[in-house]
């Protein structure tokens, strides 16, 4: 059987990671956090806390892979920390939900960008047929090879760091005198104990626009001399777009009050990029944007489809999924059936059009896969080398604040978090239908036979 091969290079790592992070929320997540805040320097805040704590992710993830580099990413540093229980229901949680759904909602941004370039399409197209039109083209043109893919996604990588550098220009160019504000300017709406709730909830829309830093891992044994490029394109990645996503919240504070940007949170459907663009230098700017913003959110898109394949093929080698994904296209040398499947889900997740409420439910998920993956380099470090290492208490802070971030939402959630937890469990009666023999191997492993 065909095997995946590394064609990947570090530039074309490094795009992936600043090209999986970049889709939308950094377009549109500055105005329900200054809702929510009713402050310019907290908003701020949080995003560069969200920033440092996902390059403490980073970071920490570096050194996961320049230890164990190996195709799937997340699912297989967890396999190899803590055996195929773990890493199996990432996996699962991946395919139903937090990969296909993230896919569905970039792809569904996408369309709306389109409509609002293009509006008069829809009179023959919907917003759901362009969003899955794009999940397919893109999971065809990842068919036909990693290259292919990782071409597109070089390409509108470039376009969408380029389009928020026009976005940054424009904003501190704006000489438009800001509204009066009626609020008090830097102060929260919160006392007591519903200042840290509050400040979570506001930082949860950062670390949307964060997501996704830990897709290159994904591609793990397609990347040239993957224990080097892997963790320098982490690094590399994030910190360029710790840079951009900081300067971008500063332009938007210099051309809007917190009312203003306030009063955009307040009407549905709106982008606020596209939205501030507009309102200072008129429609023919907001359509350049909005052309732009296509090109971010086609370029996240293409991203997601990429890497989460990958994931799994893997779980299908470890015997822990259906055969028949670790099947490799003997001609463009990708996982084709893998890719099929992951298109033809989020499809059905984008015609369902629940996927935003989903992803918020195993939103405590995520986290808590991340931390556990964090705490788990302490295992790694006693079996593998590694000539990268990070000091112990950045993966140790990094793993104590995604369970305070898990903690937080299952205390403001439960209900949401409750549902979260039945979906990531709902993988087991999957696994047992698929191999009888995984609980067998799995009691092998505890007991160290």
């Amino acid at each position: 059987m065909s095997e995946l091969r590394p064609r990947i290079g570090l530039f074309s790592a490094c795009m992936i990671v600043m090209g999986s992070i970049i889709g939308s929320g950094i377009f549109k997540k500055v105005a329900p956090m200054t809702l929510k805040l009713q402050s310019e320097k907290w908003v701020l805040l949080c995003w560069l806390v969200a920033g440092i704590v996902t390059l403490f992710a980073t970071l920490t993830y570096a050194e996961v892979a320049s230890r164990t580099a190996q195709t799937g990413g997340l699912y297989s540093y967890l396999r190899e920390m803590y055996g195929k229980w773990v890493s199996y229901l990432y996996g699962w949680s991946c395919f139903s939900i937090i990969q296909t759904a993230s896919i569905a909602s970039i792809a569904y941004v996408f369309a709306e960008s389109v409509l609002g370039v293009f509006p008069n399409l829809s009179l023959v197209l919907s917003v759901k047929l362009i969003a899955i039109f794009s999940i397919l083209l893109l999971s065809f043109i990842n068919f036909l090879g990693v290259i292919f893919g990782a071409l597109v996604e070089n390409i509108f990588t470039v376009l969408k760091i380029l389009g928020i550098i026009l976005v940054i220009i424009l904003g501190f160019h704006s000489s438009l005198p800001p509204e009066p504000v009626e609020v008090v300017k830097n102060s929260l709406p919160f006392t007591g104990g519903a200042l840290v709730p509050a400040l979570f909830s506001a930082m949860l829309g950062a670390f949307w626009a964060y997501d996704g830093f830990n897709n290159v891992g994904f591609l793990g044994g397609e990347v040239i001399q993957p224990r080097k490029n892997i963790p320098l394109a982490l690094v590399l990645g994030v910190i360029a777009v710790l840079v951009i996503y900081l300067l971008v919240n500063l332009a938007y504070f210099h051309a809007f009050s917190v009312k203003e940007i306030s009063t955009v949170a307040n009407q549905k459907g709106l982008i606020f990029a596209v939205e501030m663009v507009k309102r200072i230098y008129g429609n023919g700017w907001a359509k350049i944007i909005s052309l732009l913003l296509m090109a971010s959110t086609f370029g996240a898109t293409n991203s997601s489809i990429l890497a989460s394949s990958r994931i799994y093929y893997a779980m299908a080698k470890d015997k822990v999924f259906f055969s028949i994904f670790q099947r490799v296209h003997p001609r463009f040398g990708t996982p084709s059936v893998a890719l099929l499947a992951q298109a033809i889900w989020a499809s059905l997740l984008v015609l369902l059009g629940s996927f935003d409420e989903l992803t918020d439910m195993l939103i405590f998920a995520s986290f808590a896969f991340y931390g556990l993956g964090a705490f788990g380099l302490f295992r790694l470090r006693k079996t593998s080398q590694s000539a990268f290492t990070v000091p112990s208490w950045i993966p140790l802070s990094y793993g104590f604040f995604c369970f305070l971030l898990v903690f937080v939402n299952i205390w403001e959630a439960p209900k949401q978090a409750l549902v979260g937890a039945i979906l990531v469990f709902s993988g087991l009666p999957l696994v047992w239908l698929i191999s009888r023999s995984y609980f067998a191997s799995v009691a092998q492993e505890s007991t160290g036979k």
